[in-house]
């Protein structure tokens, strides 16, 4: 029995040694204890503890969702984290030996732990619950936050007390939610900084025009930092007799620094493992870590087609279907019934499929494995293995096949477009034009195979392209300033229809208000009903019979529709545009229009959302002598018509599911395909990380990848794949890799049911303000909120006593009462006001829109700066972001305040972006230039609104980012006034994204600014004509030097 057991136990401690990892990548947010003996670090969403000098690490949580920022009370008896058991990241501690966790914060904003107070009674953290983060402090012992700083853009974060009472902080995006990128200079980069809340002082220690950052202080005063400012990457820094010097000069760069209380040991994280760093002996070493691996990635997962199918094909003999669903190739009988997964590349992706004309091979679209999409063949039995066509480094895409399936037409790369022979399955280059690497229309054949019809971008716009196959000749059919799209060629060879705004150009907004046009290639007359009378009378000629062919007798092959012969075209290509006629209604937007015709009827397919505002498929029928009829098709929601042919039968993809179309009767039908699947998340994280680079590198604005080898950073990113075991891992390794970029407008966006969290929490926001010191009392009500209405009577001083009934505890923190798993519709609340109670019934809102309207109150105060000082002589407008709806309210402001006042300080200052740039433009440079008026009457000016005949002052700031850079830019380059601030961020490139296989989001920042002398606005941003700083003491003190001065300078003008 003893033999057995002593065997029994080898085999344990070998799966355990076995399910160990000496090499623990994506370890993160390391901590140290205040002697430098034990390290606590982030994996696998859990804390884990271990010796300093490394060895078997301890898990201490284990609740769902993820624990990170683990930081050591200096007095070593508490561990202060951020976890995420709720969906949310709420403050938490536990003691350092182990125990009970207690939550400490109760709110639906994220709460990052920053750091703790020298006397281990509070905590530091960043918070989003009031503005888009700021710094806050909690007791150790529960209770209610308190914000440290009021002044709504007070983003301060990464606190950290000095011994000697000054709190050092960064506070700009770089050093928060942008610390992954690499290599920023500019106004807003981060600089070591310090408030001493005794002495009034505000103090900078660094004045470096890159990145220093992160700072952790050790109880003798001993500042460590990140910084950029020696090589380019992020690497360990102190101060030395006052002076900033360089501890470590990694090729590779380091995060998340902590120092011991004691400072005898930093630890940080680098290379996605855990490093430490000895003062003493100026020493650096990688903490061997092993730990007890639950490798889950790697496991099969159940996935179903319903719902989820992309795209599809359906045979030529009408029997089957092909479709992918989460990258996977699927084959079904025409109903739906038998499902066969066709076996293709596991780390690849299906995106497209067609059928060949033998009814038995597929042709479909892939990612390689070097990330970019190809066209492989494969029997659509099953049988045999997949062949590749392409091999290229850029991607194959949207492919339409000619009539009779010998040919097919595609996009490739950036600028060509491809013929494949479907017999020979070779491709060739026949036009290079300006295509850009998506949002392309998809190129076809004319019916008669005798041209393609593609569309290329002149001036960002897209025109209409015409290939002649034999002559090789290229013709633009539409040569205009705006966009024609999608364009689709007539069965009969007639017409051309196209999607089109013909008023605007489609950038920089984006196509919107599109109609569905048509365009005849010659001066077709209408038929006359005289001829249609005459052939009433006509005599078909006798069919002959067919002989029987005695041979063939008995044997039965596939009968397969015949392509009728379509004479060569003719274009007449005079005042073509003269020709063009409006198919779709007058209103709404329409888009991508699909035609078929059987007998005398034209039917035009194409979504429109000009009914219920919701896009779905209509038909416009066209029948000789008939009115022409625009119908909604019954059960087809969709944006996009994505519509199949087979014989006389149509499909169509509704909601992920395919769908008969029957266009006699405007019905569709659900086909009914349910199959299961199995993937392993592992091989879809390998893939993503490769489509994601790929698509970058094809798209990226700037060719030289602002002098990055972005191949070479692909292999050492790549090198970290074999240890990516979450999706968080993936998250941060091609988050690191897009950083590398030094660009804005870079992001990688992935979440899956394996993360999601049993709790949830919803903060019942009420607009209530309460006072830091006295979180029962009431200080103010944030104007228009919930609390801001008739019949709700909270006043300053009130005290909260009951929340829905139930007493409050003062001790309590007060946002505990507010939170709960849902959004309750009435929250019922008790106060105090002198010896009497009242209670009162709100309405909550969401806390983000009172962060809005938080912000609203502090363009309200400017509002009312601007009309003490001047008199109410200058309008005062401010715009948030550069979206349609500011851009409505900024619309108002001219048009009402401004249009009776003598000059304009337009606001851009912390406007994050948008795409109104030449709105705002264009109405700020009308200028007088006529005056009319009715008898004895006053002359008024022509136009109404002339702002740019008054004084106008911009104001900007470090914060001012993207399309408000492109504003400010414009507004220089034209004159219209004076500028005011300090440099915009240097964060403009214009940028849309993609999705991935399942569901995951990458930006792709793909088309670059830049004035009309060269000047990359990204690399070098926009300058003011006066440089007026404004630092965290200004806000602290409700200062704004910048406004004041705007408003000296234009009472200049106007005197």
């Amino acid at each position: 029995m003893k033999r057995h057991l002593t065997l029994l136990l080898s085999i344990c401690i070998s799966l355990l040694a076995n399910a160990q990892s000496t090499d623990l990548y994506f370890s993160s947010f390391p901590c140290v204890s205040p002697d430098g003996q034990s390290i606590v670090f982030t994996f696998d969403g859990d804390l884990w503890k271990v010796p300093a000098q490394g060895g078997s690490a301890l898990r201490l949580t284990a609740m769902q969702g993820e624990e990170t920022r683990a930081k050591f009370s200096p007095d070593g008896k508490w561990i202060a984290f951020t976890g995420s058991e709720n969906g949310n990241q709420d403050v938490y501690i536990i003691p350092a030996t182990g125990g009970e966790i207690k939550q400490l914060t109760f709110h639906e904003a994220f709460d990052h732990v920053d750091n703790w107070s020298w006397d281990s009674k509070t905590i530091y953290f960043t918070s989003s619950r009031y503005s888009r983060f700021s710094g806050y402090k909690i007791s150790v012992n529960g209770g209610t936050p308190v914000r440290l700083f009021d002044h709504y853009f007070h983003t301060v974060h990464n606190l950290a007390e000095h011994p000697n009472g000054e709190l050092f902080f960064s506070e700009t995006w770089e050093s928060k939610n942008q610390a992954y990128r690499k290599g920023y200079k500019g106004a807003y980069n981060p600089d070591i900084q310090s408030w001493n809340a005794s002495t009034n002082t505000f103090k900078k220690y660094t004045d470096y025009n890159g990145k220093d950052m992160w700072p952790s202080i050790d109880k003798n005063g001993n500042i460590f930092f990140v910084s950029d400012e020696g090589n380019g990457e992020y690497n360990l820094y102190t101060f030395k007799d006052g002076k900033k010097t360089a501890l470590t000069t990694f090729p590779t760069s380091i995060r998340y620094l902590v120092v011991s209380a004691d400072g005898s040991l930093v630890v940080f994280e680098k290379d996605f493992q855990i490093y430490s760093y000895d003062p003493k002996t100026n020493t650096t070493q990688k903490v061997n870590i092993q730990a007890i691996l639950n490798t889950t990635a790697e496991k099969e997962k159940d996935f179903d087609v319903k719902d989820r199918i992309g795209y599809f094909d359906v045979s030529e003999d009408g029997k089957k279907i092909a479709f992918a669903s989460r990258g996977e190739l699927f084959v079904s009988d025409i109903k739906g019934k038998i499902v066969q997964q066709i076996s293709t590349h596991p780390l690849g992706r299906v995106l497209e499929v067609k059928w060949l004309t033998d009814n038995k091979t597929l042709l479909y679209a892939q990612t390689s494995l070097n990330g970019f999409t190809n066209w492989y063949t494969i029997a659509a039995d099953g049988t045999g293995k997949e062949k590749q066509l392409t091999n290229d480094a850029q991607n194959n895409r949207d492919i339409t096949l000619n009539a009779d399936r010998t040919k097919g037409v595609y996009l490739s790369g950036r600028n060509e477009v491809r013929v494949i022979d479907l017999k020979t399955l070779q491709s060739e280059t026949v036009v290079r034009e300006e295509l850009w690497g998506f949002q392309n229309s998809t190129p076809s054949f004319s019916p008669n195979g005798e041209y393609i019809l593609f569309t290329a971008k002149r001036n960002f716009e897209e025109d209409i392209f015409l290939y002649h196959l034999l002559d090789k000749r290229i013709v633009n059919l539409t040569q205009t300033g705006i966009t024609e799209r999608s364009p689709y060629w007539s069965p009969d060879g007639k017409y051309i229809y196209f999607t089109s705004n013909r008023y605007r150009p489609a950038y920089p907004y984006g196509l919107s208000d599109g109609r569905v046009y048509r365009v005849a290639l010659e001066k077709f007359a209408d038929d006359f009903k005289s001829d249609q009378y005459v052939k009433l009378f006509e005599e078909k000629p006798k069919e002959e019979p067919k002989k029987e062919d005695t041979k063939s007798k008995g044997k039965k092959e596939e009968s397969k529709p015949a392509i009728p012969a379509i004479k060569t075209y003719t274009i007449d290509l005079e005042n073509i545009l003269d020709r063009v006629e409006l198919v779709s209604p007058n209103f709404g937007t329409q888009g991508n229009p699909v035609v078929f015709q059987k007998d005398e009827k034209t039917w035009v397919i194409y979504p429109s959302n000009h009914s219920e505002s919701r896009y779905m498929l209509w038909l416009t029928t066209y029948e000789k002598f008939e009115r022409t009829k625009t119908e909604k098709i019954d059960g087809a929601t969709t944006g996009s018509a994505f519509i199949v042919k087979s014989s006389d039968k149509f499909y169509t993809l509704v909601g992920g599911n395919i769908h008969t179309l029957n266009l006699e009767s405007k019905k569709t039908e659900k086909i009914d395909i349910n199959y299961t699947f199995r993937r392993n998340l592992k091989d879809e994280f390998t893939q993503m990380f490769m489509e994601t680079w790929a698509n970058v590198k094809e798209n990226f604005y700037n060719e030289t990848f602002h002098g990055l080898d972005w191949d070479a950073k692909r292999d050492q990113y790549a090198a970290f794949l074999p240890h990516v075991r979450t999706r968080s891992d993936l998250r941060v390794l091609i988050t690191d890799l897009l950083g590398e970029l030094n660009s804005s407008h870079t992001g990688f966006n992935s979440s899956g049911d394996e993360e999601k969290t049993f709790y949830s929490t919803r903060t019942l926001a009420t607009g209530i303000l309460f006072d830091e010191q006295k979180p029962y009392t009431v200080s103010s009500i944030v104007r228009y909120s919930s609390a801001d209405k008739k019949g709700i009577t909270i006043l300053p001083g009130d005290v909260l006593t009951k929340v829905n009934g139930e007493p409050a505890d003062p001790a309590k923190n007060r946002e505990q009462y507010f939170v709960k798993p849902s959004f309750d519709p009435e929250i019922s609340l008790t106060f105090k006001r002198g010896s009497n109670e009242h209670t009162v019934k709100i309405q909550p809102q969401g806390y983000f829109e009172v962060n809005d309207l938080l912000y609203d109150e502090w363009i309200a105060n400017n509002q009312r700066i601007v009309d003490e000082k001047s008199n109410k002589r200058i309008a005062y407008a401010y715009m948030k972001n550069m979206g349609q709806g500011e851009l409505n309210k900024f619309l108002i402001d001219m048009t009402s305040e401004a249009y009776h006042r003598d000059a304009l300080i337009l606001d851009l200052r912390y406007n994050t972006g948008g795409n109104v740039h030449d709105n705002v433009l264009q109405f700020l440079s009308q200028r007088p230039y006529l005056q009319w008026k009715y008898r004895e009457g006053k002359l008024t000016s022509q136009p109404n609104f002339t702002p740019a005949g008054k004084p106008i002052v911009l104001l900007i700031n470090e914060q001012s980012l993207s399309d408000a850079e492109m504003t400010a830019a414009g507004f220089k380059q034209l004159g219209l006034g004076k500028v005011i601030g300090t440099e915009t961020y240097r964060w403009i490139i214009f940028t849309s994204g993609k999705g991935l296989v399942d569901g995951s989001f990458y930006r792709l920042p793909a088309w670059g600014c830049y004035t009309l002398d060269g000047k990359n606005i990204e690399q070098e941003g926009v300058a003011p004509d006066i440089f007026v700083p404004m630092d965290f003491k200004n806000r602290l003190e409700k200062r704004d030097p910048q406004l004041d001065r705007a408003i000296e300078e234009i009472l200049k003008e106007l005197r």
